[in-house]
């Protein structure tokens, strides 16, 4: 069955060339050129959301928080043509799974959408519901959430493969290239500031987690 994307972008002409080309990549879209429009879809839990930033109405951030309120698990790509360093950090805060400053051709978007998709779907279709300690901490992956004692924490799918990865890896040192060819994969075009901005969202949430910073190089999870 084909994957759903919704499609929210206020450029008409532009909002055409990106359907049209999803659509030829056998996905199913439903497009939309306001973010009033959007927000009533948000129940029909679509596979994938494309979110531009800059809309007419209201804002990309605040569709995105309503819709990782209905359901964390439903990834979500931003597009910009702002700020880029600004929306890419904010973008991550908020939950989204990957980002794309403008301009950009649209078979990027398409690349983007595939790997995302897979990366994605395929993990949660292979996924065991495994529970794995460390230090004081659960790791539970069916849930997507960690345990302290009795607190649940929840974080996003990067934040989740990030720290699966350390826990994976635990007391080895990893290079930042090599955390970001894992987790955003080798068709990634950012910088590896976000590999920094993920581990910061990971150490504020899980306080007691020791990973220690190796400067000029990566990080370590340290596990004793």
């Amino acid at each position: 069955m084909a994957k759903r994307i919704y499609l929210v972008e206020d450029e008409k002409s532009l909002n055409l060339v990106l359907k049209r080309y999803l659509e030829m990549e056998g996905y199913e879209v439903t497009s939309f050129l306001d973010g009033n429009s959007a927000i009533d879809r948000i129940k029909d839990l679509p596979d994938l959301w494309i979110l531009d930033i800059m809309l007419p109405d209201l804002d990309g951030y605040q569709l995105i928080k309503e819709i990782k309120d209905f359901n964390k698990n439903t990834p979500v790509i931003f597009i910009s043509a702002r700020n880029e360093e600004l929306d890419r950090v904010v973008g991550l805060e908020l939950g989204s799974d990957d980002y794309l400053s403008k301009p950009f051709l649209p078979r990027e978007l398409v690349i983007r959408t595939n790997k995302l998709i897979d990366r994605i779907y395929i993990d949660r279709s292979e996924q065991v519901n495994s529970v794995i300690n460390f230090g004081e901490y659960i790791l539970d992956e069916g849930q997507r959430l960690i345990f302290f004692g009795e607190e649940e924490i929840s974080l996003t799918l990067k934040e989740l493969n990030l720290l699966k990865y350390l826990v994976d890896n635990k007391n080895i040192a990893i290079s930042r290239e090599k955390i970001l060819f894992k987790i955003w994969g080798e068709d990634y075009f950012g910088t590896d500031r976000v590999v920094d901005d993920t581990l910061r969202r990971i150490r504020k949430k899980l306080v007691k987690l020791d990973i220690e910073t190796i400067y000029g190089f990566g990080y370590k999870l340290v596990i004793k």
